[in-house]
């Protein structure tokens, strides 16, 4: 790539910190200057943000501009997957422009914006626009959205590898068609640290997937990572839990020994719990901040100040600040559990030091012995380079039903061109006329079903064949009700006196009376009350549970699982394990055998006078769930008396009272045409998807002007429409879409044909005397299933050790 003149104003300010301009950073402008789209991928600490801005700070450079006034309106966009994110960015950005004395003025805008700056932000836009997708797509909603585009130069994407892959890549995909035909000339950027396959994400960063029109640039090489395994100090890494709660008095040490330290976890549960049992630790009275979704805006910025200022010494976080916040005085991340992902780990780990010429240090705390090894297997990854992620799919129909009403906001559109837009974004590129007509018509009328209803009668075609709104009132409805994101129906926790607290599961607060106790944003909070949608607290002054929250569990990668694998069959690797893993698995090896990579091994064995069966998939929980579904109604028709069965990430066991002689047959192909087919129909899966990609396509409305539904209501109005669609058009739009959810994000089902093609060809059934060391953490689960992970981890620890006894006898 040629070499960019970089101008002045930005060499002299990198020399002034006595820095330099780096080669990816010139790179990216390069080939802005050549008229390319690029794709970023450099580690973090590496200047990324600052890169993705070049073209941006240097076209308002008085060097590049001569005698030319700057750039008026709307120049850049910025689109962040978090608001936290935009809001740092925005701080670290206003430095170097003030700096250069550039005439550059940098806003933010998501939902926490007041309402009066938004709409100033539409009629006198700032030079750069700092955002997430969904506020972009209400932005593109308005009336007056092509003169705010109109001028557009730039759209620098952020983290991409955070949310391409999901719907939020798709609505963004979607707003970037439409930006593309506001704006022609525009330039896409992207930028990330962990992205594993450059070439899909420059196909989905290009207009019409023109790979060729996406400069790939990959960043200077960092220092390498520190990552060290804790193990307990009498060296025995438990058999089961998940929480790691062994390990506080450690962390402890670790917090004192370093300025800052952030401690992740998987989540939210975990975040509260890890942080009262350091809390309860905490003899030092050492400054403990915690961080999740589920706290209020106002609580997240106050600890995000704190953190700033160097005010706390540790951060108890989640998947909240995975990304980009850029906190350089954090000297060490911990992560409580296994990592689920090398990708996941590296943007975590990451967060310390944030300085490319400094090695980033971090802690992995495994909860068991199989997460023992994930952590292993994750830090040799990380070691070698290798990255994971989730795969593309198909753009949600969904989504796609929520774009077209928010394009008919903005004004009437044409069929055709708005086609044209629509199959330029790569995940709707399958999109032909006909499906592109139904989703028409479902915004239009709710589907065959539903048409002779006005509420469901968004959009309408004129005698022109122009399709326009039906009544302007539906724009209001849809700006209220967009958005990609949801959560299961929450309450609002405040005192008294208004202050909010954030939000506990609407399933969580209905079971709590006056009087009940339970610990929040790390505070214990005694209920005074339920009304409407929020729950009236006030402190405790004993201790409550934990809520629990019932999001999707992180899913172990493909890539982490095969590793995993392959550490079992590769017996010279076990020495660097420690003493009590190293015996675990040998004599596992002698008393059974451990599955080799591409086999699935199944062992039966009597324990408590029932009989037993373990399926070692390592598919993660999800696959492994649907698993014991189809299995145990399989089993059900086989007359084996199945009497339940138990997940993890690693191995499905089963229990019945008679006994597994032969898994083949169970695990046949055809489970996923016959079985899979009416389990879904007729479980609440289908329902919940619905449920999503109702609210997702504005069938069903959460909120009425001054009003919002409570999830009951939501559940209740999507069940109704859900029983009509399914008796008399069965092939509705949304249907369709419910589907595709269940399908690829439910229950992995892509994950379960593999394993039933690897059981088809490599299927090893072993009947054994009694339980095996390597069924001992899955079976420790059982009746534990619904407990918050942490919550019970100390009983299960003690009946471990038992079993774990048991298993381990050599006789």
């Amino acid at each position: 790539m040629t070499m960019a003149m970089i101008p002045p104003e930005i060499d002299n300010w990198f020399a002034g910190r006595g820095w330099r301009v780096r080669r990816h950073q010139a790179d990216m402008l390069a080939a802005a200057d050549a008229g390319q789209h690029a794709l970023l991928v450099a580690d973090t600490g590496a200047g990324k943000t600052l890169a993705g801005f070049m073209p941006t700070l240097a076209a308002f450079c008085p060097s590049r501009l001569g005698d030319a006034p700057p750039p008026d309106g709307l120049h850049t966009l910025y689109i962040s997957p978090l608001k936290a994110l935009a809001h740092d960015v925005q701080r670290n950005l206003l430095t170097p422009i003030a700096e250069m004395g550039l005439n550059l003025r940098v806003e933010t805008r998501s939902g926490d914006t007041p309402s009066d700056r938004k709409a100033r932000q539409r009629a006198k836009p700032p030079h750069v626009l700092l955002t997430t997708p969904e506020s972009l797509s209400l932005l593109l909603s308005y009336p007056e959205a092509s003169e705010i585009f109109g001028g557009l130069k730039r759209v620098v994407i952020d983290e991409i590898h955070a949310f391409a892959t999901g719907k939020r890549g798709d609505l963004l995909a979607l707003a970037l068609g439409r930006l593309q035909a506001i704006s022609p000339d525009l330039q896409r950027a992207a930028l990330s640290a962990t992205v594993a396959e450059p070439e899909s994400f420059r196909g989905w960063l290009a207009p019409w997937g023109e790979i060729d029109t996406v400069s790939l640039v990959e960043g200077e090489t960092g220092a390498p990572p520190e990552v060290e395994i804790l193990l307990p100090q009498e060296e025995r890494v438990p058999w089961g839990g998940h929480a790691a709660a062994w390990a506080v008095p450690q962390l402890i040490e670790m917090i004192r020994a370093n300025r800052v330290t952030l401690v992740f976890t998987n989540t939210r549960f975990l975040a509260e719990y890890i942080f009262q049992l350091l809390w309860d630790a905490n003899e030092g009275n050492l400054p403990i901040g915690i961080h999740h979704g589920s706290l209020s805006a106002e609580a997240r910025r106050k600890v995000e100040g704190a953190m700033a200022r160097g005010e706390l010494r540790a951060l108890v976080c989640t998947a909240s600040l995975d990304l980009g916040v850029d906190w350089g005085d954090i000297d060490l991340v911990v992560q409580m559990g296994a990592p689920k992902g090398s990708s996941r780990l590296l943007q975590r780990i990451g967060r310390a030091n944030h300085r490319l010429d400094q090695p980033s240090r971090a802690v992995l705390v495994p909860g068991n012995r199989f997460e023992y090894l994930e952590a292993m297997a994750a830090r040799d990854a990380v070691h070698e380079g290798q990255r994971d992620g989730e795969d593309f799919r198909p753009g949600g129909l969904d989504v796609l039903a929520q774009h077209v009403m928010g394009c008919a906001c903005a004004g009437p559109f044409e069929e055709a061109a708005l086609l044209q837009e629509v199959r330029a974004c790569l995940p709707y590129a399958w999109v032909d006329e006909a499906v592109f007509a139904r989703v028409l018509d479902f915004v239009a009328t709710g589907g065959y079903s539903l048409r002779a209803y006005d509420r469901f009668a968004r959009i309408v075609r004129d005698k022109a064949g122009t399709w326009r709104l039906t009544h302007p009132e539906q724009a209001a409805r849809h700006r209220l009700n967009a958005g990609i994101i949801v959560d299961s129906e929450m309450l609002e926790v405040r005192f008294r006196n208004g202050r909010s607290l954030g939000k506990v599961e609407e399933h969580f607060g209905a079971q709590l009376s006056p009087g009940d106790t339970f610990r929040f944003a790390g505070l214990d909070l005694e209920v005074e009350g339920v009304r409407d949608l929020e729950l009236v607290v006030r402190a405790a002054k004993k201790a409550g549970q934990i809520p629990s929250y019932g999001g999707a569990r992180m899913p172990l990668t493909t890539h982490l699982s095969t590793r995993v694998q392959a550490m079992l069959a590769n017996r010279g690797t076990w020495a660097r394990f420690p003493d009590d893993v190293r015996e675990w698995l040998e004599m596992q090896d002698w008393r059974s055998r451990l599955p080799a990579p591409g086999e699935l091994l199944v062992e039966s064995f009597p324990y408590r006078g029932r009989a037993y069966s373990v399926f070692y998939t390592f598919e993660g929980w999800n696959a492994n769930q649907s698993l014991g579904m189809l299995i145990t109604r399989r089993m059900e028709e086989l007359g084996l008396a199945p009497l339940g069965f138990v997940a993890n990430d690693y191995a499905l066991a089963v229990w019945s009272l008679r006994p597994i002689t032969d898994p083949a047959p169970l695990l046949s192909p055809d489970i996923l045409t016959d079985e899979f087919v009416d389990w879904v129909q007729n479980s609440h899966l289908l329902r919940r998807a619905f449920r999503e990609v109702a609210v997702i396509s504005g069938l069903v409305e959460r909120q009425h002007p001054g009003k919002r539904k409570s999830g009951k209501q939501v559940t209740f109005s999507t069940d109704l429409i859900y029983d009509v669609l399914r008796k008399y058009e069965p092939d509705h739009v949304l249907i369709e879409a419910a589907w595709a959810d269940a399908r690829a994000r439910m229950t992995d089902v892509g994950r379960l044909a593999d394993l039933l093609d690897r059981s088809a060809a490599e299927l090893v059934h072993v009947e054994l005397d009694r339980v095996t060391p390597l069924a001992v953490p899955v079976l420790v689960m059982i009746g534990r299933e619904s407990v918050a992970q942490g919550e019970a981890d100390d009983e299960l620890v003690i009946e471990a050790e038992s079993l774990g006894g048991l298993a381990m006898r050599a006789d």
